[in-house]
């Protein structure tokens, strides 16, 4: 935040920073949820050193990113609250420990574990096909791990606030590991081809039992074991290399043979793209090279309107959670407040309005 922004906001700012002036309780707790910080933080002798709960992967450059947002530390922290609930929502409910959690290992096959995973997911190619477009296959692919037992959050924004917009430059999605909660967080500000490999991603990220904060993009090659073990995961699932070397046909119009391989395989054509270049077809620089003017062209693809606020909210916290919280807060296990500050809502009738989306009812 710039400085700026926050001296038209509070005319005396300046004169506190000095210690020439000090603002009175009420500015300070303005001045809080401006910055979006504890009005506690305030009194301590320095600023705190804020780190990310959970094991951070990202990379810039093969350096470690720099300090995290305090936008991606709020999300990271709700997401947290809300597989503790969940995790005892579960535990409650006799429900068992999910076997796939933890079931790979970095130093496993790849092609056997992308297998597994698909057998598991019910992830097929004969189960995308079924769908009419790659999108739709994204929309399916999430309730298939939804149905697992997997909790999976996509937002572009920290809870519902809109003006708090994330940055997929920063993240791109993250992994909770629990055998009863597991959750896949993915940023929905990114381009949704970009957020089908993540989904992949982050499951493979499950099925090792491991905590991670991803940067990932179809076209990085991470430095780190694991990262680089969840991208081949993640590409296999996606497209098979068996099959993708049968079915390729060289062109010297890549672009059309991107988009005939993203509806024969229900991908988008950026996962299309990067296993045409495992595949050895293309090179390092020309897969680069293709990989950002395919992004870009994407990106210019006008995005859909925001929806209505049910549906938003429901792709936000997840079909599962959504119907735990609300069975158990219309059931009395779960006070209002409680299911308020897990879902991001402040009225009991928004809250009805959203089991009744989600038929969810006594």
């Amino acid at each position: 935040m710039e400085i700026s922004s926050l001296v038209n906001r509070f005319p005396r700012y300046w004169e506190w920073e000095r210690g020439a002036s000090k603002p009175t309780l009420k500015q300070l707790e303005r001045l809080a949820r401006a910055v979006h910080a504890s009005v506690g933080y305030f009194f301590l002798p320095e600023p705190p050193e804020e780190t990310l709960p959970i094991p951070d992967f990202r990379t810039v450059g093969n350096m470690r990113s720099g300090r995290p947002s305090v936008n991606l530390l709020d999300t990271v922290y709700v997401c947290q609250q809300r597989q503790d609930w969940y995790r005892n929502f579960a535990r409650i409910e006799g429900e068992d420990p999910l076997p796939f959690v933890g079931s790979a290992t970095p130093s496993g096959s790849v092609r056997s574990t992308a297998e597994e995973m698909r057998t598991v997911l019910r992830f097929d190619l004969e189960e995308r096909r079924s769908t009419a477009t790659w999108t739709d296959a994204l929309r399916r692919f999430i309730e298939q791990a939804d149905a697992l037992g997997v909790l999976v959050m996509v937002n572009g924004v920290v809870g519902n606030n809109t003006s708090r917009k994330l940055d997929p430059d920063e993240f791109r999605g993250f992994a909770l590991a629990d055998d009863l909660a597991p959750l896949v967080f993915i940023n929905g500000a990114d381009t949704k081809a970009a957020q089908m490999f993540t989904l992949a991603h982050e499951l493979a990220h499950l099925w090792l039992g491991e905590s991670a904060l991803s940067d990932v993009e179809a076209t990085s090659e991470p430095s780190h074991t694991v990262e680089a073990w969840c991208n081949r995961v993640a590409a296999e699932l996606l497209v098979p290399m068996e099959l993708l070397r049968l079915e390729y046909r060289r062109s010297p119009n890549l672009g059309d043979e991107l988009n005939r391989l993203a509806r024969r395989f229900k991908v988008s054509t950026l996962v299309v793209l990067r296993r045409v270049f495992d595949a050895g077809e293309l090179s390092r620089d020309a897969f680069t090279s293709a990989y950002r003017r395919e992004l870009d062209r994407l990106r210019r693809i006008p995005k859909s309107g925001g929806g209505s606020f049910h549906p938003n909210l429901r792709t936000r916290v997840g079909h599962r959670f959504g119907v735990a919280v609300a069975m158990s807060t219309l059931g009395g296990r779960t006070s209002f407040s409680e299911s308020f500050r897990l879902l991001g809502i402040r009225k009991a009738s928004t809250l009805r309005g959203f089991a009744a989306s989600l038929q969810v009812s006594l």
